[in-house]
């Protein structure tokens, strides 16, 4: 398990999860408040795996050059990011444009059913 995180699991909880999951959390929602799009969420992902690499090592001895830990913590905390981002822009949508849009679940909004359609 460990080969595959390229840390120990407590440290992968804690560090990527808990602590780069949450700034994850705030850069999706930062990001869809300015209408940003999913390729710069991606970036700025890379960006805080790269972070969470380097604070492992530092912190907890874990080894800074792993690969495989570096691809796995990057992608939970771009699942993470792209997740809060999704519901953000979802929110925005239906709280910017209520005459037109509706919520369709948490990371969805459709077109009102009473909207009239200029076609």
């Amino acid at each position: 398990m460990e080969t595959l995180l390229g840390s120990s699991l407590a440290v992968f909880v804690f560090l990527t999860v808990l602590v780069f999951g949450g700034c994850g959390v705030l850069t999706g929602q930062t990001l869809a408040e300015g209408w940003k799009p999913v390729g710069s969420v991606l970036a700025y992902s890379l960006l805080l795996g790269v972070g969470d690499r380097f604070l492992a090592w530092g912190l907890f001895g874990e080894q800074l050059l792993a690969p495989w830990g570096f691809i796995v913590h990057t992608a939970v905390i771009a699942a993470i990011t792209l997740t809060a981002h999704r519901i953000a822009i979802a929110r925005r949508m239906v709280n910017q444009y209520p005459w037109l849009y509706e919520r369709a679940g948490p990371f969805a909004w459709r077109e009102r059913s009473g909207s009239a359609s200029a076609k």
